[in-house]
């Protein structure tokens, strides 16, 4: 997949050598051109100078052919706009804008970007936005007949409670991580646009467990 970067700090440079190492193309957007040092030597994708949310920068940048975008600047307006003009002027659905006040993701996630505040930041957060799929293991039983993984949860999913998604995959949903905060579900919660879904299941049902996640509801349950 290539994916697409703007900001070239700390954690886009952390976030683009992580990506290239997993076998993706990346290009990283500053205007800054000083702040791609970061990158290393070693770093083998692009470079663009400019601004994040100029259509022409992000065309420079292979905007056109990405698969993934992610905002992650040190301002979060700037972060938010780019966000949206990747998403609703080129189309691209893996889309998250990194947030400094977590008071305003809330906001930012009514409309549809999924937002990662930087108080709450991890890498494995931002990358599980960007290549939603399949199940990340977080932790296995001594046995390794039961683990805890996060699985992609289908948009079909959103507005259904924890207790429908339990029943027809079979799983426990162990916690939500909900705009940077850990939730505890109870029967009545309901799943929200950009919640991180954590789930206990047992080892040799992942595949069945993915799938189901994966299709959304089945039809005519409640």
């Amino acid at each position: 997949m290539h994916i697409v970067i703007m900001g070239c700090g700390r954690v886009g440079a952390a976030l683009a050598q992580t990506l290239e190492h997993q076998g993706h193309t990346v290009a990283v957007i500053d205007r800054d051109p000083t702040a791609f040092r970061r990158l290393g030597s070693g770093f083998g994708g692009r470079r663009v100078t400019g601004v994040g949310f100029d259509q022409d920068t992000l065309r420079e940048a292979g905007i056109e052919e990405a698969g993934a975008f992610a905002a992650v600047s040190s301002g979060d307006n700037s972060n938010i706009i780019a966000a949206r003009v990747a998403r609703e002027m080129f189309g691209i659905e893996n889309v998250a804008a990194r947030i400094y006040d977590p008071r305003r993701a809330e906001v930012y996630q009514r409309l549809g970007i999924p937002t990662v505040a930087t108080v709450r930041w991890t890498a494995d957060q931002m990358l599980r936005r960007l290549l939603p799929s399949g199940a990340e293991p977080l932790w296995r039983d001594p046995s390794g007949g039961v683990q805890m993984a996060e699985v992609h949860t289908s948009s079909a999913w959103i507005g259904h409670k924890i207790s429908r998604l339990q029943d027809e995959t079979g799983v426990r949903v162990a916690f939500l991580t909900r705009l940077g905060e850990a939730v505890l579900p109870t029967s009545q919660t309901v799943l929200q646009e950009g919640d991180l879904v954590h789930v206990m299941m047992r080892t040799d049902e992942i595949e069945k467990v993915e799938a189901a996640f994966a299709e959304g509801p089945e039809e005519g349950g409640h």
